[in-house]
């Protein structure tokens, strides 16, 4: 099976997975650590590991976390000492796993998760770092869990090297996530027309074989 196939069999698998937590949510292990998920958030995963092993996060600093998901990068940007975290997601699932894990890590006062659309929600807010975990692939998304994976027309990530700039400190950071099955060139050249540098930082495979591997980018202002 090649690795288009492949992906495409396990990304629906999991899909069904994260459809499948009860309405109590499900708790999940990420690098020794404890987060609950409730049904149609997208789980903690390799995928985040070379970015939340890799970026940096000054004591004190500003934190956006697009996409946030679960919440776990924004919580381990807590653990670096950020004075201020916002994640946002358009899935209000989402939006209610990374609240819980926010509170169950003693973080409620620094980390807040809104639900939006990238940077609707957000006026006219600038931060230090940004993280970015989007979906990776160009491919048709026909509910808000398969949005967690597939970027349809790869709208989200073109609004998001659209809209970034704005939100961005002058002397600010983005740590962003793709993997080799994803669109990486295509990535580049969307940061390259923001007018942002980008050097690959970290990756990671899911397994020994690789098969499947997951990169970190830092990008600055050029």
């Amino acid at each position: 099976m090649d690795l288009t196939s492949y992906t495409d069999q396990w990304q629906a698998q999991r899909q069904q997975l994260f459809k499948s937590v009860p309405p109590e949510g499900r708790k999940v292990r990420y690098l020794d650590k404890e987060f609950l998920v409730y049904p149609d958030t997208f789980w903690p995963f390799a995928d985040s590991l070379p970015l939340v092993r890799n970026f940096t996060v000054a004591p004190g600093e500003t934190v956006l976390d697009v996409g946030t998901g679960s919440g776990v990068i924004g919580i381990f940007a807590c653990y670096q000492g950020a004075g201020r975290v916002v994640g946002v997601d358009i899935n209000p699932a989402a939006i209610q796993s990374a609240t819980h894990n926010a509170q169950m890590h003693g973080f409620a006062g620094t980390m807040t998760a809104l639900q939006s659309n990238l940077f609707e929600a957000l006026g006219d807010e600038q931060f230090d770092v940004i993280t970015a975990n989007l979906p990776f692939r160009n491919k048709p998304a026909h509910d808000v869990v398969a949005m967690s994976q597939w970027d349809t027309d790869f709208k989200t990530n073109t609004r998001f090297f659209e809209g970034v700039g704005r939100h961005l400190k002058p002397k600010g950071r983005i740590y962003f996530v793709q993997s080799n099955f994803g669109e990486i060139e295509a990535m580049k050249h969307l940061a390259q027309t923001a007018g942002l540098q980008t050097r690959e930082l970290a990756s990671e495979a899911t397994d020994e074989t690789g098969r499947q591997q997951f990169f970190v980018y830092e990008m600055t202002w050029a």
